[in-house]
């Protein structure tokens, strides 16, 4: 089987963050909801883009998201993946910087 890449990298902001929890093996979660507006070249157009992404972060990231303020503008980088028992994907973030 060939190497099959999930990385996303998405300029948005913080419009939600829920309170810090522990996984049971005592890791640092924090789920979080980012809003992400843009403008995009689609078929010869410019489309307008907004996009709502519930988001998951662990560790050390988890931390460090829960410090920051709602509305706040970052470069978030991670992988989606579907929860068990869900029908939506989740963005899971590794890292993100100042933008």
């Amino acid at each position: 089987m060939s190497h099959v890449a999930n990385q996303l990298s998405l300029t948005a902001s913080v419009s939600e963050l829920e309170a810090l929890r522990y996984t049971p093996s005592g890791i640092p979660a924090l789920n979080s909801r980012l809003e992400h507006v843009s403008e995009i070249m689609e078929a010869g157009q410019l489309r307008q883009v907004k996009a709502m992404m519930k988001s998951v972060a662990f560790g050390a990231v988890a931390e460090q998201l829960a410090r920051q303020d709602i509305g706040s503008s970052w470069s978030f980088k991670g992988f989606v993946a579907t929860p068990r028992g869900a029908k939506h994907v989740v963005f899971h973030i590794q890292e993100f910087a100042k933008e």
